[in-house]
């Protein structure tokens, strides 16, 4: 019976450490943006990259 009460107090431990973690980064500012990230690679980029060392020469 000892056991039980152990392991409702360390699932009780973990699970407010869990909600301390989920307060801490909604107080900090993680799920301030939920839009731009999802449809971020929808945008094209302003410049395509190109390769800079071509073969210019003609031997």
């Amino acid at each position: 019976m000892k056991i039980i009460f152990l392991l409702i107090i360390v699932s009780l431990l973990v699970a407010l450490g869990f909600l301390g973690a989920f307060l801490w980064a909604v107080r900090s500012g993680q799920y301030d943006d939920d839009v731009s990230p999802a449809i971020r690679i929808l945008f094209d980029d302003d410049k395509p990259q190109t390769e800079t060392n071509h073969n210019t020469s003609k031997s």
